[in-house]
C-alpha cells in the first residue's frame, strides 16, 4: 500500500475521500496498514493524539483501583496514558496493540519493567487470550474501527473473560455524530445505551459523559466516554 492509503485525519467531514483507502485494506492487511501509520507520521500529528488526559484520569480515578492493580490497555498505540498511570504510581500495566511499531515506540519511550508490551488484533486474539484476569481495561477510540459484527463479537466476548469480578471497564469511542472514517478505515459510532447492550447485564454502568477531542488540527471530534463494572453475580 502506499503512503496516501493510510492518512490519519479523522475528521467529522471525511465521509468520501477516503471512501476509496478504506476500501484497499482489508482484515488481512490491517496490521500493514497501522505499522505504516505509526512508521510514517509523528506521534504527536495523528488524530487521535493526545495532551489532555483529564477525561480518562477522571474515570480511571473513579474506579478508585489499587496502584498494583492489572491494567489492560487495548489498542494502546504509542499513547502517552502509560507515561501518565507510571508517573502516578501504578505498576502492573499491559499495553497492547496490532502495531508492532506503534508498541516499540511506546517501549522505548517508556523503558519501565511495569509495563509489559503485547502485540495482538482483538478481533483475532491469541497471545491477549492466554493472560490472567484484569482490574482494569481501558479502550480509547479502539473499538469504534471494528465495524463487522464478528469482530465485535470476539472484541466483548475476549473481555468479559478476562475482567474479574467487581472490575472495570473504560470504553472510550466515537459517538453516533462522530466521523464516518478514520485514518482511511471506517468506524462505527456508539452510544452510552448501544455499549451497554453489548456489555450484556453482568456489568453496570459508573459513569458516563460526552467529551470532544480537540485533534492536532485544531478539528473537533465528539466522544462518549463511560465506565462500567463487572458485578459479581449477573447475567452473560
Amino acid at each position: 500500500m502506499k503512503s496516501a492509503v493510510i492518512g490519519h485525519s479523522c475528521n467529522v467531514n471525511d465521509k468520501v475521500k477516503s471512501r476509496r483507502s478504506a476500501e484497499t485494506v482489508n482484515e488481512l492487511d490491517l496490521k500493514e496498514h497501522w505499522d505504516k501509520v505509526y512508521s510514517n507520521n509523528p506521534e504527536n500529528k495523528l488524530g487521535w493524539y493526545e495532551t489532555d488526559l483529564s477525561p480518562m484520569l477522571k474515570l480511571i480515578m473513579k474506579a478508585a483501583i489499587n496502584k498494583s492493580a492489572r491494567i489492560l490497555i487495548v489498542g494502546a498505540g504509542s499513547t502517552t496514558l502509560v507515561d501518565e498511570l507510571l508517573d502516578e504510581g501504578y505498576s502492573n500495566i499491559i499495553a497492547s496493540d496490532i502495531s508492532e511499531v506503534a508498541l516499540k515506540k511506546l517501549a522505548g519511550r517508556t523503558v519501565s519493567n511495569k509495563v509489559e508490551f503485547i502485540a495482538d488484533d482483538l478481533t483475532k486474539p491469541t497471545r491477549l487470550g492466554n493472560i490472567g484476569p484484569v482490574d482494569l481495561w481501558i479502550d480509547r477510540a479502539v473499538l469504534h474501527f471494528f465495524t463487522k459484527e464478528s469482530g465485535q463479537n470476539t472484541y466483548f466476548d475476549l473481555l468479559k473473560s478476562k475482567i474479574r469480578s467487581k472490575a472495570y471497564v473504560i470504553l472510550a469511542e466515537f459517538d453516533l455524530n462522530g466521523a464516518k472514517l478514520c485514518s482511511g478505515l471506517p468506524v462505527q459510532g456508539y452510544s452510552e445505551e448501544m455499549l451497554t447492550e453489548k456489555l450484556g447485564t453482568a456489568f453496570e454502568l459508573i459513569d458516563s459523559f460526552d467529551h470532544t477531542y480537540i485533534m492536532p488540527s485544531g478539528a473537533e471530534r465528539p466522544y462518549i466516554y463511560t465506565l462500567f463494572r463487572k458485578k459479581h453475580h449477573g447475567g452473560k
